[in-house]
C-alpha cells in the first residue's frame, strides 16, 4: 500500500456562478493545464477499453513538444481493457494514483495499488481490468520507441515508487530527490518517467534549459516554477507541458513535500530530418 497521496482528478462541471478566470496558458514554450479545467466536458473515450474515460493532458504537435502523450485513464469498476494499445510500436508507462488495477504484462498478472509503476515494451501484450467496487485512476505516457540496431530493446517492469530509495541531488542535504524506475545508463530506454520530491523551502537553483521535453504532473503540495520568462504557481493536480529547451526553476512551498511526475525523452540521437531518407 501506498505510503504517499497523489492527487486524482474527479471530473464533474463547474457552476454558472463560477468565475470565468482560470490559470490556464499556452504559449510557444510551455503549457500549464490546472486541475480545474479536468472536468467532465473534456474527458475522452478509447476504442476497446470499457467504462473507461480519461483526460488527455500532452500529444504531439508539430513545432511543440512532439515526442509523447499523456492521458489520465479512469476505469471504473468492471471496467478495462483486453486490447489496450493499437500501436505495434507505442511503448508506454503507467502509474497508478488512486484505486487498485489489475494489470496482465506478458502473461504475468500484478495487482497496482498506488505508487505501482509498469513499463511496457513496444508489441507487448498486456491487458487491464478493474476488478474492485471503486474507481481507479492511472497516468498512461505513450512514446514511439526508437530502435537502435545492436541494442536490445528493454523489457518489462513492474514497480511500486515505495520500494525504491530516491537518489538526493548533489549538495542538497537531501532537499532535492529524484526516485528513478530505470537505470540511467541502460540506453535500452529512450524514455524517462521519473518522480522528483522538493522539500519545502527547496529550490531547482538555475534555469535548467535542455533538450528534453517534459510532461510534469503535479502529485502533491505547491510550489512557484520558472518556465520561460515567467513564474507560475502550481499545485497538486496541475500539468505542466515544456517544449524542447523551455528555460525551468523552481522554489518548493509548503507545508507539505512538492512532488510531480516527470517524463522526458533520453538516450538517442538527434533527428536530422522530420521524414528519414529525405534530406
Amino acid at each position: 500500500m501506498s505510503r504517499n497521496t497523489y492527487y486524482a482528478p474527479q471530473g464533474g462541471h463547474p457552476s454558472q456562478s463560477q468565475l470565468l478566470t482560470g490559470r490556464a496558458v499556452f504559449t510557444e514554450a510551455y503549457a500549464v493545464l490546472p486541475k480545474g479545467v479536468m472536468q467532465d466536458i473534456v474527458t475522452s473515450v478509447l476504442p476497446f477499453w470499457d467504462k473507461t474515460r480519461c483526460w488527455v493532458l500532452a500529444r504531439p504537435l508539430s513545432g511543440f513538444a512532439e515526442t509523447f502523450s499523456q492521458y489520465i485513464m479512469e476505469v471504473a469498476p468492471g471496467g478495462g481493457s483486453a486490447r489496450p494499445e493499437l500501436d505495434p510500436d507505442a511503448e508506454g508507462v503507467l502509474f497508478i494514483v488512486e484505486g487498485e488495477l489489475q494489470l496482465t504484462l506478458a502473461g504475468t498478472t500484478h495487482i497496482m495499488q498506488p505508487g505501482g509503476y509498469a513499463f511496457i515494451p513496444p508489441a507487448t501484450d498486456w491487458s487491464v481490468v478493474n476488478t474492485t467496487g471503486t474507481f481507479v485512476r492511472f497516468h498512461w505516457i505513450r512514446k514511439a520507441y526508437e530502435a537502435v540496431d545492436g541494442i536490445d530493446r528493454p523489457t518489462p517492469l513492474v514497480l511500486n515508487e515505495n520500494d525504491i530509495a530516491p537518489s538526493v541531488m548533489p549538495d542538497t542535504d537531501g532537499r532535492w530527490a529524484t526516485t528513478r524506475f530505470v537505470d540511467p545508463a541502460d540506453v535500452r530506454h529512450d524514455m524517462h518517467v521519473t518522480i522528483v520530491t522538493l522539500q519545502p523551502g527547496a529550490v531547482i537553483p538555475f534555469a535548467e534549459t535542455h533538450v528534453m521535453e517534459h510532461g510534469l504532473y503535479v502529485l502533491e503540495g505547491k510550489a512557484v516554477y520558472r518556465l520561460n520568462q515567467d513564474w507560475v504557481e502550481v499545485e497538486a493536480g496541475d500539468f505542466m507541458w515544456l517544449r524542447a529547451f523551455c528555460p525551468q526553476a523552481c522554489y518548493a512551498g509548503g507545508p507539505q513535500p512538492f512532488r510531480y511526475l516527470l517524463y522526458k525523452d533520453v538516450n538517442r540521437h538527434m533527428k536530422l530530418s522530420l521524414h528519414p531518407g529525405q534530406r
